[in-house]
């Protein structure tokens, strides 16, 4: 019996053909699995939506009601509005009295959505009667708002929990460096004069935390016009404290601002950035660029 190793039998045409196809054939890779949905989230207004963006990053699909350049104390919502909170998971709200429509556009959404108030655990300033509910003027209440955002994304989306708490950590290293910028460009100046005149009352927490004086003809909300009394009381305080600048603010009527510095010789400064972002291509398009857009506006129009 022949125990030689037999020779491979020559491929056919057939086989031939089907071994160049095969060698000429793309590789066929695994395909990617689909990327997972993104968490449906709302934020009422602007400056909100972008601290939640900061920390929800590529896992989260935000929907911002009241947008950039938007008043929310006057805002009126629409029917998309009600179903943006139908969709959501979560609706974040500042609180404090910030959005006086919001309950009646949750309750009018019938939305089975979390609402979260990002200013919970924020000590609130008080404002004569009220609670002025502009707490983002202090940096340090922002973290606050991060805190919160990021435990009610991880509750909601655990599968991102660390995503979000890494977010979240960098947000948080960014704003003290944000806050010590801002305390040594205010400590630069000369105490007796910081003291400028703003449209609505929205700085009483920067006030506060950095030291400078502001006085507004109208109140924390901008949905009541300031009265001929408002506007000799402030004419009045401009004149004898010897303001240096009256601001104007993107969201209120800028005449208010020309008038006042008409009647007392002030000069007029620039646009600070109150309760809203400025458009993406704006000064103020994320948070920490309206905190520093705004710090340069005081300190270029109260220096020495």
């Amino acid at each position: 019996m022949d125990s030689s190793p037999s020779r491979p039998r020559p491929l056919s045409r057939r086989g031939l053909l089907v071994a160049a196809l095969t060698l000429l054939a793309p590789p066929v890779f695994a395909q990617p699995a689909p990327a997972a949905p993104r968490l449906p989230v709302v934020a009422s207004f602007s400056i909100l939506g972008d601290l939640v963006r900061s920390v929800g990053g590529d896992r989260v699909d935000v929907a911002t009601i009241v947008g950039a350049d938007g008043d929310a104390h006057v805002y009126q919502p629409t029917p998309q509005d009600g179903r943006r909170l139908a969709a959501a998971n979560i609706v974040f709200v500042n609180g404090l009295g910030f959005e006086g429509w919001i309950d009646r556009l949750v309750s009018a959404s019938k939305t089975k959505a979390r609402i979260l108030v990002a200013s919970r655990a924020v000590t609130p300033r008080k404002e004569g009667e009220g609670i002025d509910p502009h707490a983002w003027q202090d940096v340090a209440n922002v973290k606050i708002y991060i805190a919160n955002i990021r435990d009610a994304l991880v509750e909601a989306d655990p599968d991102g929990a660390e995503r979000y708490k890494a977010n979240a950590a960098a947000y948080l290293h960014a704003l003290g460096a944000l806050d010590a910028e801002i305390v040594a460009a205010i400590g630069a100046i000369p105490r007796a004069r910081r003291r400028i005149v703003s449209t609505h009352d929205a700085f009483g927490y920067f006030s506060a935390r950095y030291g400078v004086d502001f006085i507004a003809p109208q109140g924390v909300s901008t949905d009541a016009e300031a009265s001929a009394r408002d506007l000799a009381r402030i004419v009045d305080a401009v004149k004898s404290h010897k303001v240096a600048a009256v601001f104007l603010e993107n969201v209120v009527d800028p005449r208010l601002a020309r008038r006042i510095a008409a009647e007392t010789g002030a000069k007029v400064g620039g646009t600070l950035y109150s309760d809203a972002l400025s458009a993406p291509d704006g000064p103020a398009s994320t948070y920490i660029r309206l905190m520093r857009h705004n710090v340069t506006e005081l300190t270029n129009a109260l220096a020495p």
